[in-house]
């Protein structure tokens, strides 16, 4: 319990006295997942209530891809960006000025959105095909087109759209092996909080480790917490 109480003093003090370092890798950590998230968001949430909607050929293999990714294991996902990115891959071998390049935030930000959407569109999916389909008979009967039917399904169901959002936020804010492998850990550029812990701790540097630690938790309850919150649950 030595090492384990001298790590979480050290920690506190790197949080109280905002140690610029561990900041900086704070900062970047929501940049890159928010950036993500937001993009997965406004992809996820339409192909969801479309797959949850409509009917067409190809669904079932949509919503079987969809079901894959949401447990496909996000260090394959890392490597699967890591081989595309790379110089002799498919896309790396463009040379293309916009494209991502490998050991940059941006390709970060490719691996997560990759992790995210699946979560994103699965949770929307799910929680449209929950709501009543009388809704839809009766909002078309008054005349709406079908946008504002989706419109009116989404809004029945933006509790479960709301905890898609979230759950994807939790799936790759917490994400090491993807970030890690496209991303390269490097110091003041794409460490984040998961790939600095692997760091520090291998290091013996147990005070900064645990500091990150505690930042990562509480994102972690902070989500669980929107997520409890938003299915009603009582936290008496």
């Amino acid at each position: 319990m030595g090492e384990v109480g001298q790590g979480l003093w050290e920690a506190l003090q790197l949080l109280l006295r905002r140690d610029p370092a561990l900041y900086e890798i704070v900062w970047l950590s929501l940049r890159v997942s928010g950036i993500a998230l937001l993009i997965s968001t406004l992809i996820g949430i339409p192909a969801g209530a479309a797959l949850g909607l409509m009917r067409f050929p190809g669904r079932r293999l949509a919503v079987a891809l969809v079901y894959t990714g949401m447990a496909f294991p996000p260090v394959v996902i890392g490597l699967f960006v890591y081989i595309m990115l790379s110089r002799n891959g498919p896309l790396g071998s463009l040379a293309l000025e916009w494209m991502p390049r490998l050991f940059t935030p941006e390709a970060m930000i490719v691996a997560q959105i990759i992790i995210a959407f699946p979560l994103v569109a699965g949770f929307t999916m799910t929680s449209v095909m929950s709501v009543d389909p009388n809704l839809r008979l009766q909002v078309q009967a008054l005349g709406a087109s079908g946008w504002q039917t989706t419109l009116a399904v989404l809004e029945e169901a933006r509790t479960g759209v709301i905890t898609a959002v979230v759950a994807g936020f939790g799936g790759i804010i917490s994400e090491v092996g993807a970030v890690m492998l496209v991303g390269g850990n490097i110091q003041g550029q794409t460490r984040v909080l998961t790939t600095a812990i692997v760091l520090e701790t291998n290091k013996g540097n147990f005070g900064l480790a645990m500091a990150l630690g505690l930042i990562l938790l509480m994102f972690a309850f902070m989500t669980n917490f929107v997520i409890l919150r938003l299915q009603g649950r009582s936290f008496e």
